[in-house]
């Protein structure tokens, strides 16, 4: 099925130019140039996708980014954010705010087609090696996973996940016991060539447990080495 990507920019060369690319590759590319107009289009669309520019005049990138990841429609939606900084302060706060990716400014469309590939990409084999498949509804006392509809309950209350931190807990909880480095994490759950700093894994741990209340010490920090999820009841 044809991917939906949304495009937000208030550089109009900069939105010619990914439109482009990416229409020539067979994307579905609507634009929008300021967040306010990027926030509505997105929820007219529903993108698989949203390309968000972080310095923009009104409402910034990471607004627009913290705004969709608060709506359960965009659970399933990937968000990469078009960035002049590199400083790891901006990657950082990125993504606590639920970003998959980042693409630095000036933009290689080559470099940007790749990225993209990558990050639409579901279900890849990347990193699996000899884990356990997880099962569509995983129980763990009074913790429930459900695969089928993305969501999880803690003490019988739902409580929302994006959709890299829903599957990187889902991932752990299925591998209860065996530790993974944040090597082995990045490739399995964000792929082989999606390029996010090494502090991404730390991150999204960090907000698991914060979700999780008082299971959030199930996930174990291996120092040296990574994570496990030890189930403690």
């Amino acid at each position: 099925m044809e991917k939906k990507i949304l495009i937000v920019d208030d550089e109009q060369d900069i939105l010619d130019l990914i439109s482009y690319n990416l229409s020539k590759e067979g994307y579905r590319v609507q634009t929008a140039t300021d967040g306010m107009k990027g926030l509505e289009a997105a929820k007219n669309q529903r993108p698989d996708l949203v390309i968000l520019d972080v310095m923009m005049p009104g409402m910034d990138g990471f607004e627009v980014c913290r705004l969709l990841r608060q709506d359960r429609a965009f659970a399933d939606s990937a968000i990469m954010f078009l960035t002049a900084k590199s400083t790891e302060i901006d990657q950082i706060l990125g993504l606590e705010l639920g970003a998959d990716d980042y693409l630095q400014k000036p933009i290689s469309p080559r470099v940007l087609l790749a990225r993209v590939k990558s990050i639409l990409r579901r279900g890849g084999d990347a990193g699996r090696g000899e884990t356990i498949v997880a099962p569509e509804i995983l129980r763990l006392g009074n913790l429930e996973i459900n695969r089928q509809n993305y969501t999880v309950r803690v003490d019988g209350k739902e409580a929302f996940f994006p959709k890299k931190e829903f599957e990187l807990l889902a991932f752990l909880a299925a591998n209860r016991g065996k530790v993974f480095s944040r090597e082995a994490l990045l490739r399995r759950i964000w792929g082989e060539s999606v390029f996010v700093i090494d502090r991404t894994v730390d991150v999204h741990v960090s907000k698991i447990r914060e979700k999780l209340g008082a299971y959030g010490t199930w996930i174990e920090t291996v120092k040296g080495v990574g994570y496990r999820f030890t189930e403690q009841v």
